[in-house]
This record gives C-alpha cells, sequence and structure tokens, in this order.
C-alpha cells in the first residue's frame, strides 16, 4: 500500500522503501530473511503463498514476522509535502502529523456549494466565490408559480423560464446523485482494501492460536509432573504449610528473598531442592 515517493521533500533511503510495492513503508514488517514490507503488501501475499515475496522466495509463514518498530518512527518523522502541491499548497510537515493538515488544507479541491454551480475551486475561495461571483447564487424566488430560488446569472440568460429552471433544478440533483455514487464507490473500495488487510492479519492470528496452545499444552503435563514432585517433597517440612509454600516457590524459581522466611536456611534449600531432583 505504501506511501508515493513523489510526496516526501527529498530522496527516501531505500532501506525505507517497501519490497513489494517500493513506495515508502506503511506499517512496516521485517521477515526471518531480512526483507522488509508494508504490512497491507505482505500479510495478503504470505497468507496465499506461503513465501517471502522478494527474490529469494524462502518459504514464510504469518506468523514469521516482526513489527519494524524501528524503521516506522523513521518513516513518521519523514518530511512530507501537502497532498495538493500542484495547487499551490506548498506546506510541509511530518508525516505523523497527517492526516489532519490536509483535512484543513486551503488548498484542497472543493465545490461551490450553490445548487447548479459546477465550479471547481479550492477551498480557501470558496466563501468568496459562493458570496460575490457564483452565477447559481440566490437573489430571490420565482412568483409565477414554480417556486425555486431565482439565481443571479438567469437574467443574462435570457431571464427566468419556471421550465427552464426545473430542468436545470433536475439536472443539479442528478449531478449531486452521480457524485454521492462516486464517493461511495470510493469508500468501498478503501473499505475493501483495509477489510483484506484485516483478514490477513486475522488468519495470521488464527494460523498461530493453534501452534501457542499446542506449546502450552505440552508443557502442561510437565508442569502437573514438577508440581505433584515438589508437594511430595515438602510434604511435612519443619516450620509447617508457610515453610513448605517457601520451599516450593525456592525449588521452582532458584531464588528466596531472606525477609520473607529467615529461617530457611540455605542448607534447607538444597536440601528440598534435591529431595525433588532425586524425587
Amino acid at each position: 500500500m505504501g506511501f508515493e515517493l513523489d510526496r516526501f521533500d527529498g530522496d527516501v533511503d531505500p532501506d525505507l522503501k517497501c519490497a513489494l510495492c517500493h513506495k515508502g513503508l506503511e506499517d512496516p514488517l521485517t521477515t526471518p530473511c531480512g526483507h522488509v514490507f508494508c504490512a497491507g503488501c505482505v500479510l495478503p501475499w504470505v497468507v496465499q503463498e506461503g513465501s517471502c515475496p522478494a527474490r529469494c522466495r524462502g518459504r514464510l509463514s504469518a506468523k514469521e514476522r516482526n513489527r519494524g518498530l524501528p524503521l516506522k518512527r523513521l518513516i513518521l518523522k519523514l518530511d512530507i509535502k501537502c497532498a495538493h502541491a500542484a495547487r499551490g499548497g506548498g506546506r510541509v510537515v511530518k508525516l505523523q502529523e497527517l492526516p489532519e493538515p490536509l483535512e484543513r488544507c486551503d488548498f484542497a479541491p472543493a465545490r461551490g456549494r450553490h445548487a447548479g454551480c459546477g465550479q471547481l475551486l479550492l477551498r480557501r475561495d470558496v466563501e468568496a466565490h459562493m458570496r460575490d461571483a457564483c452565477d447559481a447564487r440566490p437573489v430571490g424566488r420565482c412568483q409565477e408559480g414554480g417556486g425555486l430560488p431565482l439565481t443571479h446569472g438567469e437574467p443574462r440568460a435570457g431571464g427566468h423560464c419556471c421550465a427552464r429552471a426545473l430542468r436545470a433544478h433536475n439536472g443539479a440533483l442528478q449531478a449531486r446523485l452521480g457524485a454521492l455514487h462516486k464517493a461511495l464507490k470510493k469508500e468501498a473500495l478503501r473499505a475493501g482494501k483495509r477489510e483484506k488487510s484485516l483478514v490477513a492479519q486475522l488468519a495470521a492470528a488464527q494460523l498461530e492460536l493453534p501452534m501457542t496452545a499446542l506449546r502450552y499444552q505440552k508443557k502442561f503435563p510437565e508442569y502437573s509432573a514438577r508440581l505433584d514432585s515438589l508437594s511430595r517433597c515438602v510434604a511435612a517440612p519443619p516450620g509447617g504449610k508457610i515453610r513448605a509454600m517457601v520451599l516450593v516457590d525456592v525449588t521452582l524459581h532458584g531464588d528466596l528473598d531472606p525477609w520473607i522466611c529467615p529461617d530457611v536456611t540455605p542448607e534447607i534449600m538444597r536440601g528440598a531442592q534435591s529431595r525433588c531432583g532425586a524425587a
């Protein structure tokens, strides 16, 4: 998925580029074979192919990847240009500050908000255009039965005609509907990409979960056997129940704070551990 290279203010170090999409790394992941990819690029590949996307083609499972946090910190500190630089936006910010500056950028494209206005403007110019220059700005309402707003540009277009105004109004509604369909399609595409990435991450987690459960399942009998052995070793040591619990802890962890039970001497500890070893 990555960040477009021409957005960065200066050259991007090759180590900060995704080896799959060749863009600036976005949410980087590293593989055991040393390659770095965007999470959104590599996870779907690994789930489907089971190998590294780079030329080495080494076998790779979804769990064999690490978050490239140091790389991510470096990338987020890079300077990136305004996405609207072609329209005059010259602001340069740190990548970690996005997307807030884009949402407030005066050079973002915007259309006049009067019905029937099709002009594409800079966001900073919209208010002045609507107030002073837009031919679609209202100047009253039709008194001949149509009831539609009269616009500033109608006298120059031959005066108001109810039928023509209604057709224009219908056309404006159709245009707005088309714009909404386009925006909906764009959001659906973005949501689809996000869903694909999340599904890949979920698949990776599902592959990893049984392996983790199996490891703990194999360790459980060993731990149970050790606890049974310890309970036999310290069934009735001098000092009672608390002392027995201390000896269990010492045998398991090999360490004891003298403030907890000062009467448990090193000789007693070694004796408990040797008895458990013999058991």
